[in-house]
């Protein structure tokens, strides 16, 4: 098969939409969003005839817009990329206005009314990002409603994490949103659902019979899904003590890469059918156990250099705030009764990684005694990857034996492909009105179910005290018994334990 034969070729799906980025002058719609739309364009998944608008309160002009957005524009295929640059210019114009009151807009909704009119639009298609802090949110999507919804046309709106805090804060939000926009307007982002990886564990699990045959409590013994961050908070302490690893990442990345990896098989791709599985295996899990975790705080580093948590300024003095966290899950259903999951994050680490890991019982005791154990690693980031490390006879005359791996490594193997960045794919998504990757209302409120009394314990008069662990280690002094205890067993290379030469040195 030629190299040219495994490109798909893109074509341009939607015409004369409207996008409208509210924050635009913000982080996350320099680095991610405007971003993300050039990246569709350049790659011919967003029609010309496309006007991006961006709306915030900072008075900048048309070339300051650019020039901040300008670093963060992709261009893998150089000068022909960096060509696209000035044309996607054409597609972007910008108004600056308060978000609390009707004056901005109305001049928003003239300044769209007038590129409709300039493209013979007759049925508006609109998609609003809301690129914005939580503090101003419900106040925008009020004025979206009240000034720029077209009932005659098609109004798209995506909202940005967190959607809450806990449970009853999810709830209000929700119970003010309802009345504004229906469901199916309404696109909650979880950007890890557009990871190339997280997308791909349908096909792996139900597309494949022999790794869907083992799926289940008689053939896997324990299952992880990691995040590793090799940073601190950096200065954002202030910001982070109120919100902790768990709230950060856990209840949503993780919790949805969970979900995906343990539903049930759905009916059909249609995106419906795809989250009713995930909301029935989240109403599947037993509380979380309060006795059953392991939670830490960084310290500083074993040689000085790096501060402790602590030491951000920024930080409460004496916080308890939590940087690592380590629980099991219980899915109480007939496929995962008696398998621990187990989710782990936490910031201040020795690598950056995300990865799931499903690793298999051990064979049957006699020829093969303390053979270690099958596993199945799907590495999310970097470097994306899927590998199952098996037991092979090492080759020449001896009967010893040694871990090998059947190794799909995505740059190695899909170098002529363009695999979408996680926003890329989202927007997408959004335009096209397909929800498969976004969360459902219900499957919030399951989530938050699930959490809110593990962090109301966290944060409340008997918290425990977290574990301090010097700024780069691999986490808290007890995380190896952890794991131990909920059936992982770990080899090292004395065991004749070998790496793929595809992943990082400091694979556990």
């Amino acid at each position: 098969m030629s190299k040219e034969s495994l490109v798909t070729v893109p074509t341009a799906f939607e015409k004369n939409t409207t996008v409208v980025v509210f924050g635009a002058s913000g982080d996350l719609a320099k680095k991610k969003t405007f971003p993300a739309l050039f990246g569709l364009f350049r790659e011919g998944y967003l029609d010309p005839s496309t006007r991006i608008i961006g709306y915030a309160r900072s008075a900048l002009s048309q070339e300051e817009l650019q020039e901040r957005i300008a670093p963060h524009l992709a261009t893998p295929k150089g000068d022909a990329d960096a060509a696209k640059i000035p044309l996607f210019w054409k597609m972007l114009s910008y108004v600056h206005g308060p978000y609390d009151t009707d004056e901005g807009f109305t001049k928003l909704n003239s300044h769209i009314a007038e590129l409709e009119t300039q493209r013979g639009v007759t049925t508006s298609h609109r998609l609003y990002y809301l690129a914005l802090p939580p503090s101003v949110f419900l106040t925008v999507a009020a004025n979206i409603k009240k000034v720029l919804y077209d009932p005659r046309g098609l109004t798209r709106v995506i909202v940005e994490k967190p959607f809450g805090h806990d449970l009853k804060s999810a709830r209000a939000l929700q119970a003010q949103l309802a009345p504004l926009f229906k469901e199916e307007e309404l696109f909650r982002i979880d950007h890890y659902l557009g990871k190339e990886l997280v997308k791909n564990l349908l096909v792996l699990r139900f597309g494949n019979q022999f790794l869907n045959a083992s799926w289940n409590k008689d053939n896997i013994q324990s299952i992880q899904i990691s995040f590793k961050e090799p940073f601190g908070t950096e200065g954002r302490g202030g910001y982070f003590d109120s919100i902790g690893i768990i709230r950060d990442v856990m209840q949503n990345h993780l919790l949805q890469i969970l979900t995906l990896l343990t539903m049930e098989r759905p009916a059909s791709f249609d995106p419906e059918s795809i989250r009713d599985e995930k909301v029935k295996v989240l109403k599947s899990m037993a509380p979380i156990d309060h006795d059953d975790i392991l939670v830490g705080q960084y310290g500083k580093s074993l040689d000085g250099t790096k501060p402790s948590y602590l030491d951000d300024e920024t930080v409460t003095p004496g916080s308890k705030c939590i940087t690592f966290a380590a629980m099991s899950f219980k899915i109480q259903n007939e496929r995962w009764e008696g398998v621990p999951i187990i989710m782990r994050a936490g910031k201040a680490l020795n690598e950056g990684k995300v990865e799931i890991r499903l690793q298999y019982k051990a064979v049957a005791s006699g020829v093969f005694n303390n053979i270690p154990n099958n596993e199945l690693v799907i590495r999310v980031q970097p470097d994306p990857a899927v590998y199952m490390k098996f037991n092979a006879k090492t080759p020449g005359l001896s009967n010893a034996t040694q871990v090998t791996d059947l190794d799909l490594t995505y740059s190695l193997r899909y170098k002529d492909f363009w695999i979408p960045e996680a926003y890329e794919v989202l927007i997408r998504d959004a335009l096209l009105g397909n929800h498969s990757n976004f969360v459902r209302d219900d499957e919030l409120d399951v989530s938050w179910k699930l959490f809110t009394p593990l962090l109301n314990y966290l944060e409340g008069p008997d918290a425990p005290q977290p574990e301090i662990y010097p700024y780069g280690a691999r986490g808290p002094a007890g995380l190896i018994d952890y794991l131990t205890k909920h059936n992982y067993v770990m080899y090292s290379k004395k065991n004749n334990y070998t790496w793929p030469v595809t992943s990082p040195e400091n694979e556990q």
